[in-house]
């Protein structure tokens, strides 16, 4: 069975560094701050400018004016620092983060990511902070599906869709297995119920 999207982010939570800066992009990988233990230490940077971001807001926990970049309630950590949107992206391409995590149209074997746009006419680009932190951050990780939902790989010998950033990417984590990805090609590190033998199958890809 595959992992719904809480327990995969529950599953890059746990591989995130102890003492890491992350950003987490908009959409799916916001999850994984809901699932970050306290003794992991983990600091969270916004785009919209907010460090020390905690898990998402609920109930009366609701403040209005505290959002993260995809415009959802969050929650503040103790320490939590608030600055204008050009010092975040100062932080975001300066080397400051140590790990982000992005959802994505597509990822290549050499580790090119495009998330921004798919290129169709009709098609609404939002290229938004991804182009700072693909090559700002120390690591980029991708949370996304595996396939599309006409069931094509979104793991890719070539990207076919405009780039976001070019052998970027390190890790890919997907509901069926985790990829490490780059210069030496795709490297099957954890599979969630699902035989390499099918993941070949699915993605059309030489994994080992």
């Amino acid at each position: 069975m595959s992992l719904d999207r809480d327990a995969l982010a529950a599953r890059i939570a746990r591989d995130i560094p102890y003492g890491a800066y992350v950003n987490l992009g908009i959409g799916a990988p916001t999850l994984i701050a809901d699932h970050l233990p306290d003794e992991l230490d983990v600091t969270l940077h916004t785009e919209n400018g907010l460090l020390g971001m905690g898990p998402a807001a609920t109930g009366n926990a609701i403040d209005g004016d505290l959002i993260n970049a995809g415009k959802q309630p969050v929650t503040e950590l103790p320490g939590a620092a608030y600055f204008s949107q050009a010092d975040s992206f100062a932080m975001m391409r300066g080397g400051h983060l140590d790990v982000c995590v992005l959802g994505a149209y597509q990822v290549s074997v050499g580790g090119d990511l495009a998330n921004w746009h798919t290129g169709g006419a009709d098609a609404i680009p939002a290229v938004g902070g991804a182009m700072d932190l693909a090559i700002g951050a120390k690591q980029v990780w991708v949370m996304m599906d595996l396939l599309t939902k006409d069931g094509a790989s979104k793991l890719v010998m070539t990207c076919n869709y405009p780039l976001t950033g070019v052998g970027c990417v390190s890790r890919v984590y997907t509901e069926r297995a985790v990829f490490e990805v780059g210069s030496e090609g795709v490297r099957v590190s954890d599979r969630f119920d699902t035989t390499l033998d099918e993941l070949r199958e699915l993605t059309g890809l030489d994994l080992r």
